[in-house]
């Protein structure tokens, strides 16, 4: 185990804290201001907001990646399960038991997929628990892997490299899965059989998530909770429920008016300013 930050559960009531987080890259471009966000252990909490509003590098600066991009944690604050994390590598924060299923996928596409998932038990390396490789778990969630766990990751179709993506994450026995777009360029039967593994494995396995959604009704009828961003910052937040019924959220993100753009930036419309309350 790396020194300074243990996988051994403790009785904390978060899994992920983000405090006024401030993120910059090149050391001038600010892409977060100021963001608080609290993933409760064992919850599924959904980030959504329009394209470039920072949701993706929030999920880059909690998995410790930020630095191979020339990004940095301007200011802030990052806890996991209690645990200050600004400074640690992403192998650390992995053998802790935090998990980043990237956009794209990422799968190594020259290995089968049975060695994709063995290099994922790189991630129990060090566990005070004593955890051992189970690639049967991820075979468990995924019966199409197990058909195909000889063939190359290349050959797959999206849907089963998204499948690979997060049976890796699997694989490591996480506490905390970071989910950046899963149903990204997908069929709506693929989105609908992966989400419908999400929920198992967070109900199952009792695995904390974030997950970063293009498509906000999917996401808030999956989570527990819900935060909206704009411009690097939060502008709402509340449980799911209460964004999908929350007018603004069914015009914006929900397309429930009839001739409008289902995804329209808070920023383009005129009372936006005039609503304190996206403000808070």
């Amino acid at each position: 185990m790396d020194q300074g930050l243990t996988n051994t559960p403790v009785a904390v009531a978060h899994a992920l804290v983000i405090e006024n987080l401030e993120v910059v890259y090149h050391h001038s471009i600010q892409a977060l201001r100021g963001m608080s966000i609290e993933v409760p252990d064992a919850k599924m909490v959904a980030l959504l907001g329009s394209n470039g509003a920072g949701k993706t590098t929030l999920l880059k600066a909690a998995s410790g990646i930020l630095p191979m991009e020339n990004g940095r944690v301007a200011g802030g604050r990052l806890s996991f399960f209690g645990q200050e994390i600004v400074s640690r590598a992403p192998h650390q924060l992995a053998r802790a038991g935090l998990a980043h299923v990237r956009e794209g996928r990422h799968v190594f596409e020259d290995l089968t997929v049975e060695e994709n998932l063995k290099a994922a038990t790189a991630a129990l390396k060090g566990r005070a628990e004593g955890s051992s490789p189970d690639l049967d778990l991820a075979f468990d969630y995924f019966p199409r892997l197990a058909e195909r766990r000889k063939q190359l990751a290349g050959y797959l179709s999206g849907g089963e490299q998204q499948m690979l993506a997060i049976g890796r994450a699997l694989v490591g026995r996480p506490r905390l899965m970071l989910l950046d777009e899963p149903s990204l360029g997908l069929a709506p039967l693929v989105v609908a059989d992966i989400f419908e593994i999400i929920r198992r494995i967070n109900a199952e396995q009792k695995v904390a998530m974030l997950i970063v959604e293009q498509n906000a009704r999917l996401a808030l009828e999956t989570a527990d909770y819900g935060y909206i961003m704009e411009n690097g910052r939060i502008v709402l937040n509340g449980s799911s429920q209460t964004l999908r019924e929350d007018a603004d959220v069914q015009r914006f993100y929900l397309g429930r008016n009839a001739g409008e753009q289902a995804q329209v930036s808070f920023r383009e419309v005129k009372h936006y300013k005039r609503r304190k309350r996206w403000l808070s």
